[in-house]
């Protein structure tokens, strides 16, 4: 069963071109390394200023335990931090159909 992830981050302001760097080379890396994911996609939103949204679909939980224990996701994550605004907010969605 496929599982769904969405990862609200709230970005400080005047930090969103240094986190969308840090995130677009972290997507490179899943993409690229991970056969388990099936999308990730960081996504801005329209209504909630300095708020992003990562999309992500996996083919098992394996698959997401696999991303999170990578050295790049680890290696991001830490990066990342520096320019939180506040704890992320982490969505599981279980696939229909």
């Amino acid at each position: 069963m496929t599982i769904g992830v969405i990862a609200k981050l709230p970005i400080q302001e005047g930090k969103t071109a240094e986190f969308e760097a840090v995130f677009t080379e972290l997507a490179s890396q899943v993409r690229a390394n991970e056969p388990g994911n099936i999308a990730y996609q960081l996504t801005k939103s329209r209504t909630e200023p300095g708020v992003y949204k990562v999309l992500e679909l996996y083919k098992d939980q394996d698959a997401i335990t696999h991303h999170g224990g990578t050295d790049y996701f680890k290696a991001a994550g830490r990066k990342l931090a520096a320019v939180l605004a506040g704890a992320p907010e982490i969505e599981y969605l279980d696939g229909v159909g």
